[in-house]
């Protein structure tokens, strides 16, 4: 939905979109140290660190300028704004550490360490940027193709990348 208003061949306008789905992901790390020399308590420790974070996007709103030119039947475009979303947001994290008498020696593992954090409902923001073309067709109608790019920089950075065709009638 939007308003646009017209000079000449130049077109400016706001428009908000909504998006109703699953979108997300997930991503893991892990990350392994051994220390070379014997710490304070006189054991050598290699300690690995593994980490997951997952994101689902079920709701998610862009409000957004919109600057056009006209060329004939065709309407080249940009925009740029801001994203709202609601996400279900988890993350965990285990801490495994194991002594060794040793350096390389036979190890023995100490009790692991964990940590996770679940929260449902969560409202992301972010931007949102793009482009498109509307083709007029006959009258007022007219088709569209559109990319969308938005990146939510909230607790979980995730970007989405839609493409979008569709009919319009302008009045």
């Amino acid at each position: 939905a939007g308003y646009n208003s017209q000079w000449d061949d130049v077109v400016l306008g706001v428009e908000m979109s909504y998006l109703h789905g699953k979108f997300g992901g997930s991503s893991s790390a892990t990350e392994a140290r051994s220390s070379t020399a014997a710490l304070a308590d006189g054991l050598f420790h290699a300690v690995t660190a593994t980490s997951a974070a997952a994101i689902s996007i079920s709701d998610m709103a862009t409000f957004r300028a919109r600057a056009a030119y006209a060329y004939g039947s065709f309407l080249p475009y940009m925009f740029g704004g801001f994203a709202l979303g609601n996400a279900d947001i988890s993350r965990s994290i285990t801490v495994q550490d194991r002594g060794s008498l040793t350096q390389g020696g036979a190890s023995f593992p100490f009790v692991p360490l964990s940590a996770s954090e679940a929260v449902h409902n969560h409202l992301i923001y972010g931007y949102t940027a793009g482009l498109g073309v509307d083709i007029n067709l006959v009258g007022g109608l007219f088709m569209r193709a559109e990319w969308e790019y938005i990146r939510f920089t909230s607790t979980v950075d995730t970007s989405i990348n839609t493409v979008r065709a569709g009919l319009g009638y302008r009045f």
